[in-house]
């Protein structure tokens, strides 16, 4: 009695509550874990945790048959409670364990064992309808609102979702069916979603079969993307990989990606919505990336980019059998801008294009938009690359009155198919110089000679998010 008198009254509070979640978590399923055991791993992440907890302890089935979206949230509201005392990881076990659309918290970790894989419900009752983004100002596939994310946060600070390259299926194929048919009453979800949120981290996972993208950090700074491996079928309709959207230093590493769509599509929204929202893409990390997309691009910027982007750094890229290793994709009507681009050690193996341009990508969410919002393009670099078997190096194409400028190549050399198309630089509305370019480019393009092989610079100072390191953490989880 003499030791709680001399506690203050928030530190009662803190060991009550403490107590009582201690006591939940160890009562919660007693019976059916007896016979289980312990398995210690270690694995990486920008925070360790100082509880975790197993799915199975709050009465979930890995069948792939009962749904366990009340099971999530259960366990996760139940560890939210440990935030103050060092957070909590939330253990998935081996097994199909079916869920629909749950929600994360802060200081928390999910994470797959190797052998767990999250099946995403088919049924749309278990995906709540939430606004559209006010960057897009409705939907992506419908006017109005969008299904929720698989696995969605939002206001969150320090998560961490990763795994042993554990899967999650979103079992996609009917919300592909249902957009082709234009059956759908709301935009399909993705599997990742994080929204107005810090120091964020997705790892080692698989991600294949997603309605729609994949990972979408939206409004949010300080993520760390890497060690993804992202399957989707290459037909499959806006299956982008990894859409960084308004966010402020971001990591993008380490990643094998087949997409039907861009493997990597950089955003800040969408004319009018994205202008008046402005908040830009910027400080943005793109490295060690093994991209297929045969219809899309590799790296795009745009085409809603009307909240800006800017300081883009992309290196030692992989791209295969792809319709464009490079793409920035904006409009009339999109304002905005895409600038301080840099791209270096690129190699290209059977593509359509090398590097495209275009300011006529004409999709709009309204016919509300300003014709006069003209989007600026300048400071773009692309240097030091190798392609094979392409059938047309660039097609660059500027607006009319609204050049893209700045353009720079230097050091690449691009090797033609067997049946490459007889101009191989289309080049409108652009300016900018090159040198040591293999075939030789347009004269918009003014060749500056091999002394200029130095030119398109790549930034010698790192970004802050480069600094942000992983450490090594373990867990003591129940199987």
């Amino acid at each position: 009695m003499e030791f709680f008198t001399s506690l203050r009254t928030t530190q009662v509070i803190y060991i009550i509550v403490l107590l009582g979640v201690l006591v939940l978590l160890n009562t919660n399923g007693v019976e059916s874990r007896k016979d289980r055991i312990s398995e210690w791993f270690e694995y990486s992440a920008i925070s360790c945790r100082a509880h975790s907890a197993s799915l199975e302890e709050f009465g979930g089935v890995a069948d792939g048959i009962t749904s366990n979206t009340h099971v999530f949230k259960a366990a996760i509201d139940h560890l939210s409670q440990l935030a103050p005392y060092g957070g909590a990881l939330l253990f998935v076990p081996p097994g199909k364990w079916l869920t629909g659309s749950f929600n994360l918290t802060s200081h928390f970790t999910l994470y797959l064992h190797k052998d767990a894989v999250l099946l995403a419900s088919q049924d749309e009752s278990e995906w709540p309808v939430i606004e559209p983004l006010p960057s897009y100002g409705r939907g992506r596939d419908t006017e109005g609102g969008r299904y929720s994310s698989l696995i969605f946060g939002i206001n969150l600070t320090d998560v961490v979702i990763t795994g042993e390259n554990g899967t999650i299926d979103g079992q996609g194929e009917p919300w592909w069916q249902k957009f082709r048919a234009g059956e759908l009453n709301y935009t399909r979800p993705y599997l990742i979603e994080i929204m107005h949120s810090e120091n964020i981290q997705i790892s080692n996972l698989t991600l294949i079969n997603s309605p729609s993208w994949n990972v979408h950090p939206v409004y949010s700074s300080n993520v760390v993307v890497q060690g993804i491996t992202i399957l989707s079928p290459v037909t499959s309709p806006n299956t982008d990989g990894i859409n960084p959207d308004s966010c402020t230093n971001t990591r993008i590493e380490d990643c094998y990606i087949v997409s039907g769509d861009d493997c990597v599509a950089v955003k800040s929204g969408w004319d009018e919505y994205g202008i008046a929202y402005g908040m830009p893409t910027k400080q943005l990390v793109i490295r060690r990336l093994t991209c297929i997309s045969p219809f899309s691009a590799v790296i795009a910027l745009g085409s809603e980019m009307s909240g800006g982007i800017q300081d883009v750094r992309a290196e030692d890229i992989t791209a295969i059998n792809s319709e464009s290793g490079v793409r920035i994709k904006t409009a009339i009507g999109r304002g905005g801008f895409v600038k301080d681009i840099y791209v270096r050690r690129m190699t290209m193996k059977t593509m359509k294009w090398a590097f495209w341009m275009t300011g006529n990508y004409g999709s709009h969410p309204d016919n509300n938009y300003d014709p006069n919002a003209l989007p600026v393009i300048q400071n773009i670099n692309y240097r030091d690359m190798v392609a094979e078997n392409v059938t047309m190096a660039a097609r660059l194409e500027g607006i009319s009155g609204d050049p893209f400028s700045g353009i720079c190549i230097s050091n690449v050399t691009i090797g033609l198919t067997k049946k490459p198309k007889k101009l191989q630089w289309n080049c409108t509305d652009v300016e900018g110089i090159s040198s040591t370019v293999t075939p030789k480019p347009c004269n918009l393009l003014a060749d500056q000679g091999p002394e200029k092989i130095s030119s398109c610079n790549f930034p010698e100072e790192s970004l802050p998010i480069e600094n942000v390191e992983v450490q090594t953490c373990s867990c003591n989880a129940k199987l």
